[in-house]
């Protein structure tokens, strides 16, 4: 018999529970919705700079990915992909998940098929989240380079894999941004911060 799924709401944020109950559980619509670390997080959707901006990285990513056939399999925004982190019993939904190689046939495809690029954009709220726990996190999965976007600081931190560790850099416009993972990619930080720039929060 299909086990049902555990339904959850604003209600519920700061709750536990475990990455086997969370993974399949419902979540009331109008919310986003994480664990961290066998807790619920429960966030609002994001105001008006961040969604400007995730269609600036975007158009980035998609015209790179348009020019240069065969370099990317798969880019995936957080409704269209999970990460799922076993250990300290998370599962995140990153703004991006720039894969590769094409998906395993087999097996638990969230649990295994690990991008090599991460973004995240902050939103406010979401920092302690985004340069704490899904920087330590990412780096456990595997992930090979981790973005951190951040419009109130004016920057963007590239966290780099070399061995167990990340190597730091900080990005500031005007200065782009380029990836040994993506060859011929000059990412625009300022016309990210732009396109923010242009909306009211």
């Amino acid at each position: 018999m299909p086990k049902t799924a555990i339904k959850i709401g604003p209600k519920d944020n700061g709750r536990r529970m475990s990455l086997a109950d969370f993974e399949f559980a419902e979540g009331e619509p109008g919310y986003l919705y994480e664990l961290s670390r066998g807790v619920i997080t429960v966030m609002d959707v994001p105001g008006r700079r961040h969604p400007a901006q995730y269609n600036a990285v975007r158009r980035q990513l998609n015209a790179y990915d348009l020019a240069n056939p065969g370099r990317i399999d798969t880019i995936a925004g957080g409704g269209e992909c999970k990460l799922l982190v076993g250990e300290p019993e998370s599962e995140r939904h990153p703004d991006f998940s720039l894969y590769r190689t094409p998906m395993p046939p087999e097996g638990n495809l969230w649990a295994i098929w690990i991008p090599d690029l991460v973004i995240e954009i902050v939103s406010p709220g979401s920092e302690h989240r985004d340069y704490v726990e899904k920087r330590e996190e990412y780096l456990r999965l595997g992930v090979r380079e981790y973005w951190i976007i951040d419009h109130a600081r004016g920057e963007m931190l590239v966290l780099r894999r070399s061995h167990d560790q990340w190597v730091e850099r900080v990005i500031r416009p005007p200065q782009v941004y380029r990836t040994r993972l993506l060859p011929g990619l000059k990412f625009d930080l300022a016309a990210v911060f732009a396109a923010a720039d242009q909306v009211e929060e």
